[in-house]
């Protein structure tokens, strides 16, 4: 994958992101549980290196007290996500967050998932940075699919992981459970330089509900990018909630 780019800042290159596209659109569109993929080594390894450096620690000013997700499905997860407390964030990381908003990569998810006419979020809300600490986990759910703020409808949502040597005694794997969100159908594991894209429903039941078991001073990260239509998928339900699974995380 790494002929998408040509300098050293993440430029994406529409012509190599189209032709992949077409060539996973329809492992894409057949997936079980619901339709989405698993890129592995999607970036160049000395970018992947810079965004990784330029990674804040979990006592960095950028995460405020305020965006500790401390609650009963999702303890211990941190948040950058906001555009105004993104500023506090490296220019790098600022300049790689703009690159998963710009045309040739809204293009290759169009091609990728069918869903014309997509739109970034340019608040991140809910989106960005995140970070989960050791005990952490995120109970399976829905998530969140009507941005009222810009009266857009969220269809899609990419994962790209940021953790190196990545064990998996340490739990923390991505569980996709069925439409109905009774069991898990597949887990994958947030290795470094590894992208998920998938549709947002209220049936793409999705979590890491097992307690991370890592060490002192190696967390969960990741970049997290939603992405909208004008109009809302027909059939479909936007109430803007998130949906949790009733779980007790063992």
């Amino acid at each position: 994958m790494n002929q998408f780019f040509e300098t050293e800042l993440l430029t994406f290159s529409l012509e190599q992101l189209l032709p992949l596209a077409k060539e996973l659109a329809p492992e894409y569109r057949n997936a079980q549980p619901w339709p989405h993929v698993v890129i592995d080594d999607f970036l160049p390894e000395n970018l992947i290196n810079n965004i990784v450096h330029s990674f804040p620690a979990p006592d960095h000013d950028a995460w405020l007290d305020w965006t500790k997700r401390d609650t009963t499905h999702q303890p211990k997860k941190q948040g950058i996500g906001s555009a105004d407390r993104l500023f506090n964030v490296s220019p790098y990381l600022q300049h790689v967050l703009g690159s998963f908003q710009s045309s040739p990569f809204l293009q290759f998810l169009q091609r990728l998932t069918g869903i014309p006419k997509l739109l970034p979020d340019p608040h991140f809300h809910g989106g960005g940075l995140h970070q989960i600490l050791t005990g952490g986990h995120l109970n399976v759910h829905t998530d969140f699919n009507l941005l009222k703020k810009l009266d857009l409808y969220r269809r899609v949502n990419v994962l790209l992981y940021l953790n190196r040597d990545w064990k998996p005694q340490y739990n923390g794997d991505l569980e996709l459970w069925d439409s109905k969100g009774n069991s898990c159908v597949k887990s994958v594991s947030p290795l470094l330089n590894r992208l998920v894209v998938f549709n947002t429903t209220k049936y793409s039941f999705h979590g890491h509900p097992k307690p991370l078991n890592t060490p002192p001073g190696i967390t969960r990260k990741s970049l997290a990018f939603y992405y909208y239509t004008v109009k809302p998928e027909e059939g479909h339900v936007y109430d803007g909630r998130t949906d949790w699974v009733n779980q007790n995380p063992e």
